[in-house]
This record gives C-alpha cells, sequence and structure tokens, in this order.
C-alpha cells in the first residue's frame, strides 16, 4: 500500500502539535511525528526544515495578507485604521486553522526559546506593516509607530482569542483591543467634585 495520501503537510502539522502537547517540543522528534502522521522521515523534511519549522512555516501568508491589505485600504483612512482595515483581512485566514492556533499557542507559551521565535515574527510583521504604511506616503516615524501598535494590538487580540473560553472569533477580539488601545489615548473626562473630594479623585485637605 502506498505511503502516499493526501494532505502530507497538514497531517504532518497535525502529528507534531499533538505530539509537542502531548510529550514536549524538545522531547518529540521527527521520527515520531512522521510515524505518528504515517509518512516517512523523508516525507517530513520534503515540507519541512525542522520540527521547529512547523511552528514557523516560511510560506506563512500573515505577511503578505497584511501588506496587501494595507496597499489597498482606502486612501482617506488615517493610519491606525488602515491597521484595523489590514487585521480584519488577516484574522479569517487565522479563524479558519483555530484548532491549530490554539495548540501552537499552548507549545510557545511553554518554550522560552520558541516564544523568542514569535517576537521576532511579530517584529517582521512590524516592518512589513511600516513599509506598506510608508508607501501610501507616511512619515517614516508615524509609519512606524502607526505598526508597532498595530502589531501589539494583534499579539493582544490573537492571545484573548486563543483563550476564549466562549469561542469569539479574531475579528472580534481586533475590534474589541482596537477601541481599548483608542481609549487610552482619549482625553480623560473630568469628575465633578463631590463635597471634598477633587477632581483628581484625591480628598481634599481635613
Amino acid at each position: 500500500m502506498s505511503r502516499w495520501k493526501p494532505d502530507a503537510r497538514g497531517r504532518l502539522e497535525k502529528a507534531a502539535l499533538e505530539l509537542y502537547n502531548r510529550k514536549g517540543f524538545d522531547a518529540t522528534t521527527v521520527t515520531e511525528i512522521a510515524a505518528r502522521a504515517g509518512l516517512t522521515e523523508r516525507t517530513f523534511y520534503r515540507h519541512f526544515a525542522d520540527k521547529r519549522e512547523v511552528l514557523f512555516p516560511g510560506d506563512n501568508p500573515l505577511a503578505d495578507i497584511l501588506a496587501g491589505a494595507a496597499a489597498t485600504a482606502p486612501v482617506p483612512l488615517p493610519p491606525l485604521e488602515v491597521i484595523a482595515h489590514a487585521l480584519a483581512e488577516a484574522a479569517p485566514v487565522l479563524e479558519e486553522r483555530g484548532d491549530l492556533a490554539r495548540q501552537r499557542q499552548v507549545v510557545i507559551a511553554a518554550n522560552p526559546e520558541l516564544q523568542e521565535r514569535e517576537l521576532a515574527k511579530l517584529a517582521a510583521l512590524v516592518s512589513t506593516l511600516a513599509q506598506a504604511l510608508r508607501e501610501r506616503g507616511l512619515e517614516t516615524t508615524a509609519a512606524a509607530l502607526a505598526a508597532e501598535i498595530g502589531i501589539a494590538v494583534f499579539k493582544v487580540a490573537f492571545e484573548r482569542w486563543v483563550n476564549d473560553p466562549d469561542r469569539h472569533t479574531l475579528a472580534h477580539w481586533v475590534r474589541e483591543t482596537l477601541a481599548t488601545a483608542r481609549h487610552l489615548t482619549a482625553p480623560a473626562e473630568p469628575v465633578a467634585a463631590t463635597g471634598d473630594v477633587t477632581f483628581t479623585g484625591q480628598r481634599g485637605p481635613a
């Protein structure tokens, strides 16, 4: 019977994540991943350079999606709205892989070395978005700041999504997190004084 079956890459990814979560990333071998997927080690290496690449594939489309969405966003949108548009475009792609994304996040959270790699991936996304904003005519410093804020929003929204017991969509958490970010920069509303309480909330002299 032939060992070549459809979607070998997907089967290898699923097998690897299951083993990483059950045994730990360091303790899992490529041999075990291939065996669990019903494939050979040679097939594994056709799709992945090593077991870490299962978690950080070189062909991840996220950067291209964000860059393309930022480039095609309506011209009048301010920078953070361009970022919001780009994140909204990317969300469905990640939602399609919800269960795998949650398993992946557990593995990364348990391994400091993988966390460093994840931060490097996020830094690359910042650069991608900053470049897209500069190409829209935004000044370099403003583009860098907007991109940093955007990816910080994405990171927090993603963590809320994978840990959400109610399984709201990633797009929902992107909107919620963006709203929180906007609130942080909004002017505070003055609080009327009552008795000996001042506008700052501190009590006045006794």
